[in-house]
């Protein structure tokens, strides 16, 4: 869910079935919207380390729109996915789903 005119912060932790955190040291992010999986124009486009943060050995992962970006956003809802990149080249879906872009009413 995002919320029009509000920062959007995506955080979490990813971890093996064990518990311990996913090594993330040398990996790359990447996370883009669209309308539908096939459409070619983007609604949002994060990448690392721009606008994704991943905290190495901690697995932690951070993905942030402004608040003047999701401003910008006209759209009501649409799909997303999230992918890790390994130094090796190994390529891995974290997330996928639906967005949701909620209109703002305070102005």
């Amino acid at each position: 869910h995002i919320y029009h005119g509000a920062t959007f912060r995506l955080a979490l932790t990813w971890r093996h079935a064990s518990g311990e955190p996913v090594d993330l040291t040398g990996a790359s992010a990447r996370m883009q919207g669209r309308l539908k999986h096939d459409t070619p124009t983007t609604l949002f486009s994060l990448s690392a380390p721009d606008d994704i943060t991943l905290g190495g050995t901690d697995g932690t992962i951070v993905a942030v729109i402004s608040a003047d970006q999701t401003a910008a956003m006209n759209f009501d809802e649409g799909v997303y996915d999230l992918e890790i990149t390994f130094p090796d080249g190994e390529v891995v879906r974290l997330l996928e789903g639906k967005v949701i872009l909620h209109p703002e009413v305070t102005r």
